[in-house]
């Protein structure tokens, strides 16, 4: 196994939570795990710590962990997801007039889609985080370039390990979304490019409060 794809495994096991916040993770029993040598395990040990997704003990530098959820984290980067996302709805906002209507189109089925999920009888956390993640991703894919999108590839993942950890306790503000998402939308299908990424940035601010919140809550998750 290369260590692109070691890295990979491991970034996605961080993501949904199989490997938890604050969890050691050892070089020698991940590289029997994966059935590797020991090299592409520390490349992808350094790869995921630069961008932030495990960090060097305090008291054991040879020995990483999954890097903690906390407020502060969330906060900085719910604010790059925003300036990132917000710069691919303005671009949406320039497509041709047939373009953004058909990316209007498609933007608000996912949302009534998004609705009707929050609406339902014992509402499901994670098919309600799938819907928001496809509804952002698909103006995104409109939107953004190369250079943005291999921006918004590697920092994304790192909103979505709170989103995941923390959805269940958003469930009675999740549905303010919808409206937020009718905003990027309206702006998008008229054109206004300006009011498209004013609208993204404000649905992640929210979120980011209401992650905040949450984690007022549910505490910060692995903290050492």
């Amino acid at each position: 196994m290369r260590a692109s794809r070691l890295y990979d495994s491991l970034r996605a096991m961080i993501v949904r939570g199989q490997l938890a916040p604050g969890a050691r993770i050892v070089e020698t029993e991940v590289a029997e795990r994966f059935g590797v040598s020991r090299t592409p395990v520390r490349a992808a040990f350094q790869r995921l710590q630069r961008e932030g997704y495990v960090m060097a003990s305090t008291t054991q530098q040879a020995r990483m962990a999954v890097a903690p959820l906390t407020k502060e984290d969330v906060q900085e980067l719910l604010e790059i997801v925003a300036e990132l996302e917000g710069l691919a709805a303005r671009n949406a906002a320039r497509l041709s007039e047939a373009e953004r209507e058909k990316l209007a189109r498609e933007l608000e089925a996912i949302n009534a889609e998004f609705r009707r999920a929050v609406s339902a009888k014992g509402a499901k956390p994670g098919k309600l985080y799938e819907l928001d993640e496809k509804f952002h991703e698909r103006y995104v894919q409109a939107g953004a370039g190369a250079r943005l999108r291999s921006l918004h590839e590697a920092v994304k993942p790192q909103a979505e390990r709170y989103i995941r950890m923390y959805i269940a306790l958003l469930l009675d503000t999740v549905s303010v979304a919808g409206t937020e998402h009718d905003a990027i939308i309206d702006a998008i299908r008229t054109a206004n490019a300006s009011a498209a990424q004013r609208a993204v940035q404000t649905n992640w601010r929210h979120a980011a409060e209401r992650l905040v919140r949450a984690i007022d809550v549910m505490g910060e998750q692995g903290n050492w």
